[in-house]
């Protein structure tokens, strides 16, 4: 089994220990997740980027429990829609592989159909 097999089964037994899978169907499962997400982008708001720098080591703890709220969410998610999220994040590199091709993108933010 994964660590991501693993910790699903975590969560799932977590939700389910609770009786909260009723409440956790596929709309608010994904609305809660970017809704976590937010959270994490909150810590960043307005704030230069030595500022983000020196904020992210000092709130350290609070941002990796930020971060995994959006884990929790996705890999709940994910395990809900009968994702497997390992091949599905493998298959989504050799695309991402095949849109940025080292020689055109090294170095580069640029979005793939510009490069």
């Amino acid at each position: 089994m994964s660590d991501i097999q693993d910790i699903t089964a975590k969560i799932r037994k977590f939700r389910d220990e609770r009786d909260w899978q009723q409440f956790h169907n596929h709309k608010d499962v994904a609305l809660s997740l970017v809704l976590e997400a937010a959270e994490v982008l909150e810590h960043f708001q307005w704030k230069s980027a030595d500022e983000v720098k020196a904020h992210a080591k000092a709130n350290k703890e609070e941002l990796s429990d930020e971060l995994a709220d959006v884990a929790i969410y996705l890999f709940e998610l994910a395990d809900n829609l009968e994702v497997d999220l390992p091949k599905a994040i493998e298959a989504k590199m050799k695309k991402n592989a095949l849109k940025y091709p080292i020689e055109k993108a090294k170095g580069k933010h640029t979005k793939y159909n510009k490069l």
